[in-house]
């Protein structure tokens, strides 16, 4: 039965996927697919989708990767973790956010970058790229995929743009999407976390 091809299980931290154990490949890429056309609400832009490491040989996972990133969603292959609710440091200081990654080239759509520190990006971020860093995201030009910022538990991460106009914005745990209609900022921008939120304001290089 096709629509038991792909199950989808619901998460608090997004969707986790499953697949029919006979299912092959073509039926669960188009079965996929079809979700995605039909406008499935479990599939909104910006939510994460896991699929367990083991499920799908590596270029499969990437074909599905690609998919889900030209939809406006995150991937990921690492399944999350509970976390406590009071965590005074989720990084430990051997992991030194203070380090920075730099990224000589524009991201473009389906590519992702992921890194435990801080990263510099000279060039764009286009729509369907996603940056997730350990640390603060600096973009010198204009961001338009998903970033991520303080993946791994950095409330004082920030993001930084010459024109920040992403699909969504993540520091730490906290989650912040785009209106619809966006202008463009006559200056860059910094994304910060300030009193339990995510704020955006203008900066000066």
């Amino acid at each position: 039965m096709s629509e038991d091809i792909v199950k989808i299980k619901g998460m608090k931290a997004g969707l986790q996927l499953s697949f029919s154990k006979d299912a092959k490949f073509p039926a669960i890429k188009s079965n996929i697919l079809g979700k995605l056309n039909s406008g499935n609400s479990f599939f909104i832009r910006g939510t994460t989708v896991y699929i367990q490491k083991d499920t799908l040989p590596n270029e499969q996972i990437e074909v599905l990767k690609k998919i889900f990133h030209q939809n406006g969603m995150l991937f990921s292959t690492e399944m999350p973790k509970l976390k406590p609710k009071i965590e005074p440091k989720k990084l430990p200081p051997e992991e030194d956010v203070q380090q920075m990654i730099v990224i000589n080239r524009t991201v473009r759509g389906g590519q992702e970058i992921k890194t435990k520190s801080s990263v510099l990006i000279c060039g764009n971020v286009n729509p369907g790229a996603q940056i997730i860093a350990g640390g603060s995201i600096d973009i010198r030009g204009t961001c338009r995929g998903i970033v991520h910022a303080g993946a791994f538990g950095n409330a004082n991460a920030f993001i930084v743009a010459d024109q920040l106009m992403p699909l969504q914005i993540r520091i730490a745990d906290l989650v912040a999407r785009s209106p619809d209609v966006m202008e463009k900022a006559e200056s860059p921008e910094r994304a910060s976390i300030k009193d339990g939120q995510i704020v955006i304001e203008p900066i000066a290089r």
